[in-house]
């Protein structure tokens, strides 16, 4: 699945993707994908063809926050979380600084 989310993004021109793996991070799933789209109408149109491509290929209906304002939609597939944000957004949340930082072991009590 992950494959075909950053297919698909490429395909309709989202730019800056990043896949970062979850894994010992977090449970709510097993990748989080970020990416940009130009303006509210490109970051609509790349999650609605997300949304499209992920049921034609037998995934199911993912999750979907955000789609009428379009300044930043999330699609939770349940493996795999997509962030899809206009530059100004994205650069707000910086969803990769956090999710990229390196966790400390917990210390032993």
């Amino acid at each position: 699945m992950l494959k075909l989310i950053e297919e698909t993004l490429e395909d309709n021109k989202a730019e800056d993707v990043v896949a970062i793996s979850l894994a010992g991070k977090s449970a709510i799933a097993d990748y989080m994908v970020i990416a940009t789209g130009r303006s509210q109408r490109h970051v609509a149109a790349v999650a609605e063809n997300l949304m499209r491509r992920l049921k034609e290929e037998g995934y199911g209906n993912a999750v979907v926050e955000g789609l009428p304002t379009a300044d930043w939609v999330l699609l939770d597939s349940g493996d795999i979380i997509v962030h899809v944000f206009r530059p100004e957004v994205r650069e707000f949340y910086r969803l990769e600084k956090m999710w990229l930082a390196d966790f400390p072991a917990e210390a032993d009590a």
